[in-house]
């Protein structure tokens, strides 16, 4: 029996539950919360080849193509799905897009391609993120991913420095290595992934997707240098002294944002990166600088309305905790984090308190946190981004107890790379000021691409910007 959005041939009815405004197969709320492992149920060949014959093959230029970041040709990927050809699938998405397995599960496909599918307006997508990630693991499955054989025929002598081990360094070095380039990448943290190792979850992005794709990159030649702070340990300059003609930078955000509010320094209180890489890391791979013995609070409060937030509250439910609550200080009409995430959390467990915002941590006596002292709000004019400002009620402060609180209010730029860089170019933030197609910056041979430039962004916009550094660099290389 063929299944169809909304009508699912359930087997187990235990394990599956369906989202309507998704049309996936989910595994159930009690039994994921207990662990880790992926949130979604894989389609098998029969429900992809399905799926994808949904699709009506609009003509060009597709709605599900323009929204698409990096342009993935997906009526021609859903027709070869539709008849099997999942390996040419997969080739297909490779043309455009450099991790396939990555982007088909965490890019945002209700707001891009998925979004933009004209069959929404009378029924169900087509649910092209899962498909995109189903042919890269099918391939994956058979060692059929794309650089495991690589036509390095052509040679170059000029070595290239990658500075960022995440979505748009691994990107940039995935093409120039395919280019024939000698690419190092350097890294601060233990592991090469950035963002995709130690900003998103386990139960979004499995490390066993994450894991052959740089050691795909090790067998194309890439060599990767860890816990090196290009800034701190190294400086740009001293990678153009060791000998490299060129250096994209791609290091991300990662510095969190602070509510600058009493208390904020307590024992038990966290930022959003540090919290995600505690919890959800394996200990060899935890900084050396971060504390190994990570505790899980009781009741734990995360702050915040972002994916990030979503990504900690899903996180804490599943660790040993009694009570997992998100304060946000709108409605949740203003929050900019995808609505499924926030679906899922509550299905998991999370409660959410809208309308409310801290103004200080308070500690027990023992120091650490065990209350939040917050005032509730109502919306007040739009801001500068048209969303309703938040304002203060008067005499309307509570205390709401707490042994842990997480940040996830938003990240910055780390300055130091910049600020060691001669003749580097930066924004009042301290986000590098590079152009939008070819990543060129102020300093003749640096490159710079993905969050660093725009500020936080999605996985994907960081990988098609390191797409088209590699572009330029190698007309920059073969120029000079």
């Amino acid at each position: 029996m063929q299944s169809i959005p909304g009508e699912f041939l359930e087997i187990d009815r235990k394990r599956r539950v369906y989202l309507p405004f998704a049309g996936l197969s989910y595994r159930s709320p009690t039994e994921r919360v207990c662990d880790f492992s992926e949130v979604v149920l894989p389609f098998d060949e029969e429900r992809a080849r399905f799926e994808a014959s949904r699709c009506i093959h609009c003509p060009d230029p597709a709605p599900c193509v323009l929204a698409c970041p990096v342009h993935n040709d997906i009526p021609s990927a859903m027709w070869l799905i539709e008849h099997g050809e999942f390996e040419e699938a997969l080739g297909l998405y490779l043309r455009t897009s450099s991790f396939p397995c990555f982007c088909g599960r965490v890019c945002p496909h209700e707001t891009l391609c998925q979004g933009s599918c004209v069959l929404s307006k009378d029924s169900a997508p087509v649910l092209t993120g899962h498909l995109e990630a189903f042919v890269a693991d099918y391939a994956l499955c058979r060692w059929l991913s794309e650089g495991a054989v690589v036509d390095t025929t052509v040679q170059h002598d000029q070595k290239v420095a990658v500075v960022g081990a995440g979505p748009a360094g691994l990107s940039c070095a995935n093409d120039l290595a395919k280019k024939g380039y000698s690419v190092t990448v350097f890294d601060a943290m233990p592991h090469p992934g950035g963002l995709l190792m130690y900003g998103i979850p386990n139960f979004k992005l499995p490390r066993n997707v994450i894991y052959p794709q740089i050691d795909r990159l090790k067998m194309m030649g890439v060599e990767f240098v860890n816990n090196t702070r290009i800034g701190e340990q190294k400086t740009v300059d001293d990678l153009f002294t060791d000998g490299y003609k060129a250096v994209f930078i791609g290091i991300g955000t990662w510095v969190d944002s602070l509510m600058q509010i009493p208390g904020e320094d307590l024992p038990g209180v966290y930022r959003g990166s540090h919290f995600l890489i505690l919890a959800n890391s394996d200990p060899e791979h935890v900084p050396d600088s971060m504390e190994k013995d990570f505790r899980i609070g009781k009741n734990v409060v995360v702050v915040g309305g972002g994916d990030t937030a979503s990504d900690c509250l899903r996180t804490a439910v599943r660790l040993d905790t009694e009570k997992v609550t998100c304060i946000y200080r709108r409605t949740e009409a203003e929050m900019p984090g995808s609505k499924k995430d926030r679906q899922l959390a509550r299905e998991e467990g999370a409660e959410y308190q809208f309308l409310t915002q801290p103004i200080r941590f308070i500690a027990g006596e023992d120091g650490k946190l065990a209350a939040i002292e917050c005032v509730k709000n109502k919306l007040g004019d739009p801001d500068e981004k048209g969303r309703r400002r938040p304002v203060p009620i008067e005499g309307s402060n509570f205390i709401m107890e707490a042994d842990m609180a997480v940040l996830a209010i938003g990240y910055g730029a780390d300055t130091r790379l910049a600020k060691t860089t001669t003749g580097l170019e930066t924004k009042k933030w301290g986000e590098i000021i590079a152009d939008p197609l070819t990543g060129t910056t102020s300093r003749p041979g640096v490159f710079a691409g993905g969050d660093a430039v725009t500020g936080p962004d999605l996985v994907v916009t960081a990988m098609a910007a390191g797409k088209r550094a590699a572009v330029a660099i190698d007309e920059y290389l073969q120029d000079k």
